[in-house]
């Protein structure tokens, strides 16, 4: 019952609305403003980059989301009147022991994958890891990069997921509304000016793929530490110059960037075989009513809930 938590706020479908659609307005308006101006995103980030320095580059990019996410929390506990509890889960308590599993299940499969292609094809990486300037970075990119990914699957996945569930009473539409609009949300990212639109099969791939983790698992928690994870273990371990995370990380890699086959692969193989496998941890059942059914009444719900802590 995660998307009926949003009963628990006070009443006003409005409410779940203003910071989406201000939001998504911004993200378009700067897409169509980088259009117009003709702007060779890579060329900007090498020129802001020279200027300012990879670190304060990093935090130049991740200070706005981190701030977007303090507001998030802030409209929702003022505004709402929700918990921070009830727009995380429908559990009793916000479940750590979740965020921290999710955390290492992708963190260590990162690794292993990108040592395995960096093993595979060595003439595609260089090893550029130096400490004095890998620590600061580092500090930079653990304190902020959980902020920065929290503030996307909040606004996304917690905040307009209940809402679009109160406002439609089914979870489908929620489901590939808020993964479409994650995955277009990358548009301006420079890996789409370097690979082209097919890059965006993974970024929406994505966004369904947490989606799901968020209803199957009645809660936010797995698709936090997933996400974390993701940003996280590659701005420590990997960088490339066409990327949106430039940092002074372990490894740089130099080869020229290809959109091939293997777009899909976390798409259609791993991104299923992890939601195998939570599922079978979790227990997770009725797949299909908790990624279709009907959204529970406002009445139903209270006498639902009521009726498990009695």
């Amino acid at each position: 019952m995660y998307i009926e938590q949003g009963y628990k706020s006070t009443p006003g479908l409005w409410k779940f609305f203003v910071l989406p659609i201000g939001f998504i307005g911004f993200m378009l308006l700067n897409y169509i403003a980088t259009l117009m101006s003709n702007m060779d995103v890579e060329a900007s980030m090498a020129m802001l980059i020279d200027k300012l320095g990879k670190n304060i580059t990093l935090i130049f990019l991740l200070a706005p989301l981190v701030v977007g996410l303090f507001v998030v929390l802030g409209w929702v506990l003022l505004v709402h009147g929700q918990s921070i509890t009830a727009l995380t889960t429908s559990r009793k308590k916000i479940d750590w022991k979740r965020v921290f599993f999710a955390f290492g299940v992708w963190g260590t499969l990162t690794v292993i994958l990108t040592m395995t292609d960096i093993f595979m094809s060595p003439e595609d990486y260089v090893f550029t890891f130096q400490l004095n300037k890998f620590i600061p970075m580092a500090v930079i990119a653990i304190l902020l990069v959980p902020l920065q990914t929290s503030f996307e699957e909040y606004l996304f996945r917690a905040h307009m997921m209940q809402g679009l569930g109160l406002l439609a009473k089914n979870r489908w539409v929620p489901l590939f509304t808020t993964s479409i609009i994650f995955g277009l949300m990358h548009i301006a990212n420079p890996e789409v000016g370097k690979l082209g639109m097919g890059i965006m099969v993974y970024y929406i791939g994505t966004g369904f793929f947490l989606g799901i983790l968020t209803l199957m698992d009645e809660g936010l928690e797995l698709a936090l530490g997933f996400h974390a994870a993701n940003n996280l273990i590659s701005a420590l371990l990997l960088t490339a110059e066409w990327t949106a995370f430039q940092t002074d990380s372990i490894y740089t890699d130099v080869s020229e960037p290809i959109l091939g086959w293997d777009v899909l692969v976390p798409v259609l193989v791993i991104f299923p075989i992890l939601l195998a496998l939570f599922g079978k941890i979790y227990n997770w059942k009725n797949w299909k009513e908790k990624l279709f059914g009907r959204i529970l009444t406002k009445e139903e719900f209270f006498a639902k809930e009521n009726a498990t802590t009695s």
